[in-house]
């Protein structure tokens, strides 16, 4: 019974100092397709923290669940922009932006007319 009662205040203990690490944010991202969207929910699974990246093409919001422990927004954000893709208040690199496929090109009227 002892042993029970050392067992129980031990792990009552343990939990109550067990802290959530996952952070939940959204931003806008710019995009115009599927594509897009598979390229910005990789860019920000391959970074290290991010448990779960989903961007809504009609929306234009990324939505993220991250670790705080691991990274943090600004370098999720950088990670969108090297893949191309402008933030509400940041622009992607055009060096980056020029590497996406033609049906990607969201800053072109005619892209976006076509979709």
């Amino acid at each position: 019974m002892k042993n029970l009662l050392v067992l129980i205040t031990l792990f009552v203990s343990t939990m109550s100092f067990a802290q959530n690490k996952n952070a939940k944010t959204t931003l806008q991202v710019n995009g115009v397709c599927e594509m897009c969207k598979a390229r910005i929910e990789k860019a920000c699974i391959k970074t290290k923290g991010v448990k779960s990246a989903n961007w809504n093409v009609d929306t234009h919001e990324l939505s993220l669940v991250y670790n705080e422990n691991k990274t943090d927004v600004k370098t999720i954000k950088q990670s969108v922009l090297n893949a191309g893709h402008d933030l509400k208040d940041e622009k992607a690199p055009d060096e980056a932006y020029n590497k996406l496929h033609a049906c990607c090109k969201y800053r072109d009227e005619k892209v976006l007319d076509a979709h």
